[in-house]
């Protein structure tokens, strides 16, 4: 064979390879289970909402632009520090 023939085999070798994968859903190795229900929940996560990130990993972007100027109003705690 020439080196070619074999660089052509071993990439489409690697190609059939990286296209195979899990497409079923998700599910704890054998032998061993989902990490117990939260505090104050009746039944544990699922996989797929234990691999959604939390609203705190993930806040949303406000977008809110400022169009004029506006006064601050006055804040009966924002006081001198003392001394």
């Amino acid at each position: 064979m020439t080196p070619i023939l074999i660089r052509m085999g071993c990439v489409a070798g690697l190609a059939l390879l990286s296209a195979c994968g899990n497409r079923g859903p998700l599910e704890p190795p054998q032998g061993q289970s989902l990490p117990p229900a939260t505090y104050g929940e009746a039944q544990p996560d699922t996989a797929e909402q234990l691999l959604e990130p939390a609203t705190q990993a993930r806040p949303e972007r406000s977008d809110e632009l400022l169009r004029r100027s506006e006064k601050r109003q006055d804040d009966k705690f924002d006081l001198p520090p003392p001394g």
